[in-house]
């Protein structure tokens, strides 16, 4: 055998194999800008831990020069935490208005019945009473107690 003819028989074995790893490489992109998203560092990191196999997987298309595997590899990756990182800041936007203003956030929510309206109209007259809150503290010598 040449060496060529050896060349082109192991480029048509390694081009799919390295498509096959760039879409592998693609969907753990796609799961960790979704853990990214929702705030979930750890499954985040599997995801990116399991994106380098891949991606090393894509890298053995090169061998027929046949670069477009690991360049969706990377640019999936790196769109997909670009992406994460901008859904979680909108969330986490959103979540602080929605704290900041609880009383809106609820009416919005939960729209107002009449019965409820009434009971709660009743009893905002009622002088409110405060109890003082007392912490009891176990003592354990010379260590403050961890949980009371």
């Amino acid at each position: 055998m040449t060496s060529s003819r050896m060349a082109h028989e192991l480029a048509a074995f390694l081009v799919p194999l390295g498509i096959i790893g760039a879409a592998v490489a693609v969907l753990c992109a796609v799961i960790a800008g979704i853990a990214i998203a929702r705030g979930a560092g750890g499954l985040a990191g599997g995801a990116v831990g399991l994106w380098i196999p891949a991606t090393v997987l894509s890298l053995t298309a090169s061998f027929a020069h046949e670069w477009t595997p690991l360049i969706v590899a990377g640019a999936a990756l790196v769109g997909m935490l670009v992406v994460g990182t901008v859904l979680r800041v909108i969330i986490g936007s959103a979540a602080s208005r929605a704290a900041l203003h609880p009383a809106t956030a609820a009416a919005e929510i939960t729209p107002i019945s009449t019965a409820s309206s009434a009971v709660s109209t009743a009893t905002s007259h009622a002088p409110a009473t405060v109890t003082p809150r007392v912490a009891a503290s176990t003592s354990t010598g010379s260590v403050p107690a961890l949980a009371s």
